[in-house]
């Protein structure tokens, strides 16, 4: 059977994604999600390796979001004031204290 293809020892192909010449040997498979979509490119410029982050559901990832046994803030009142100040010439500042449903703002 191998005597009906040519060895190829001499052949040369065309890069599909620049399109420059190059032996046939130096072109590779262009791969996505680990499957060949049918380009043949060029080990030197063209070659995107296919990306482990791109193949997703195939690693299970343990990546919790949550804290756990959090603490309560010690300085609630602080965090939720607000806190800004004309710069140019006021002498004056501005204080608002946030709550959820109600907003009162003072100034002093």
């Amino acid at each position: 059977m191998s005597e009906n293809f040519a060895a190829g020892k001499h052949a040369f192909g065309f890069c599909d994604r620049c399109g420059f010449r190059f032996p046939l040997a130096h072109l590779v498979w262009e791969m996505e999600d680990n499957r060949r979509n049918g380009l043949r490119v060029c080990k030197d410029a063209c070659l995107d390796p296919d990306h482990p982050q791109l193949q997703l559901n195939r690693a299970r990832i343990f990546d919790p979001q949550t804290l756990d046994n959090p603490r309560p803030d010690l300085a609630k009142l602080d965090s939720q004031t607000l806190f800004g100040w004309d710069p140019v010439g006021a002498e004056q500042s501005t204080e608002a204290l946030g709550q959820v449903g109600t907003v009162k703002v003072s100034t002093s």
